[in-house]
């Protein structure tokens, strides 16, 4: 075989490790013409580490490279496709020119459908016990992501002053029959729901009956198994709401699956250029900085979302995914509870609609007064460690919410008899965010803990302070000072 082009997203390890292997002559690929693209975050210290590396090796392996090396940056603007679009036209162009297609193939048009990976059957008629299952049904132990267990709300309490811009909740959740375990530093992992005016207002712009039941099954030329996670049979209203991420900020091949679609003249233009590689301008200004949500993209594109067909949902949509919130209390001290530190995201762009957090307005919502709720959440190790030893002194600083972990370990090391404990916490002001402040208050009393304290909007501005010195001091030099200006 004259040519083998690799694509790796990441390394399989019994290549890698063949590959790197000192006994391979110097001539092992010198027949290999290769092409390598790598997906990275400058952010990260190794940038595309793995792409390099392996460029590097191939190169010492006799291999040619058709093109330098492709280092793709999730911290550009416009995210990895900046580097991708013009990585990809010149390798396209290059390999066609060395390895032509066979007589009377070509390749796809960018504006071809391709066949869906599922296929949604509709039924017609579902008993009301069936239908009910998924949601009422928790299954067996240990909860995980596919198999979470449904914990219900016993309070949701805001901790900030009314008066304060950030709303906090402390929310504690009821675990009994779960058994779940952990410790301090561990997380717990929630799935949100989409909001219920998003979910009927999808379903309006699709034209979809949300008390619909379908079974989802994959497709013949699909080799895609169907998600674990949704149920069978399945509602409309249950996949847009705890499936489909519906308000997240679409990506670039979000819009190019809706321009297969697009019949409308003017749509199907705008749509083009927000998925070509010139467009990518226009995108980010139109989508990613103010944070359009992908619910509000559909709705400024009314024409071409009325000829999205159902079996494409789940190629369209991402599915939600789960968010991590330290834990904030003990098992030693609060048995059969897990309790969080929640701030919940909101902020305004250039739109009229402020945006919103998914998961942290959801719990928000959530008021156990007006009836069960329940969420369903599963555990993780985290990455705090705290010392087994009774006499090792402990110094924890948590500012805002990060201090959720810390109250985890303070009742348990407490629970235990560990005594030598240091926090430092920090916020804005001592009378509208201080959390948590009887706890660690009645701790400092009982002598299990020394509490140091920073509140950043509750000081004086240095250079008022210094205006106030220079007044009291010397008053001529600043009346002065004044006339020169005026």
């Amino acid at each position: 075989m004259n040519a083998t082009f690799f694509f790796f997203l990441t390394p399989l390890q019994n290549f890698w490790r063949f590959l790197f292997r000192k006994s391979l002559p110097a001539d092992s690929l010198c027949r290999l013409d290769y092409a390598v693209l790598g997906l990275g975050d400058s952010s990260y210290p190794k940038f595309n580490f793995v792409a390099k590396k392996l460029h590097k090796r191939l190169l010492q392996l006799g291999a040619s490279a058709l093109l330098p090396v492709g280092l793709a940056d999730d911290q550009h603007d416009l995210g990895p496709d900046a580097v991708i679009d013009s990585w990809l036209a010149v390798f396209w162009e290059k390999a066609l020119t060395l390895y032509p297609l066979p007589a009377g193939l070509s390749p796809l048009r960018e504006d071809e459908l391709l066949p869906p990976h599922y296929i949604f059957n509709f039924l017609e008629d579902v008993p009301v016990k069936e239908a009910e299952q998924h949601r009422i049904t928790e299954e067996p132990a240990p909860p995980s992501s596919v198999h979470p267990f449904l914990a219900k709300v016993v309070s949701n309490q805001r901790v900030t002053q009314p008066s304060h811009f950030q709303d906090v909740r402390q929310i504690e959740f009821d675990i009994t029959g779960s058994n779940i375990k952990f410790g301090a530093g561990d997380v717990v992992m929630i799935r949100p729901c989409n909001a219920s005016e998003d979910v009927e207002k999808f379903c309006q712009l699709l034209r979809l009956d949300s008390d619909r039941w379908f079974t989802l099954k994959s497709s013949s030329e699909s080799s895609v198994t169907v998600p674990s996670r949704l149920p069978q049979p399945c509602s409309i209203r249950h996949l847009v709401e705890s499936f489909l991420d519906i308000a997240a900020v679409p990506r670039r091949s979000f819009f190019e699956l809706l321009a297969t679609f697009a019949t409308n003249e003017l749509e199907r233009e705008k749509l083009a250029e927000f998925s070509s590689a010139r467009g990518q301008e226009e995108l980010h200004a139109y989508c990613n900085r103010p944070r359009r949500t992908a619910l509000e993209v559909l709705a400024d594109f009314p024409h071409t979302t009325a000829e999205l067909k159902v079996d494409y949902l789940l190629e369209l949509f991402p599915e939600i995914q789960p968010r991590s919130f330290s834990i904030a209390s003990s098992l030693l001290a609060q048995p059969n509870s897990i309790q969080i530190l929640v701030a919940v995201v909101r902020y305004k762009t250039k739109l009229q609609k402020p945006r919103k957090g998914l998961c942290s307005s959801w719990l928000a919502s959530l008021d156990p007064s007006q009836g069960d709720m329940f969420v369903p959440l599963w555990v993780k190790k985290g990455g705090l460690k705290f010392p087994n030893d009774l006499e090792t002194p402990v110094i924890m600083v948590g500012p805002g919410t990060g201090v959720a972990p810390f109250r985890a370990a303070l009742q348990e090391r407490i629970a235990l008899g560990r005594t030598a404990n240091m926090l430092f916490f920090g916020c804005r002001s001592e009378a509208k965010d201080f959390y948590c402040r009887s706890e660690w208050e009645e701790m400092e009393r009982a002598g299990h803990l020394k509490l140091f304290t920073a509140f950043s909007r509750d000081q004086v501005r240095r250079d008022v302070l210094l205006l106030t010195k220079t007044l009291w001091t010397h008053p001529q030099q600043c009346q002065t000072d004044a006339n020169r200006r005026v």
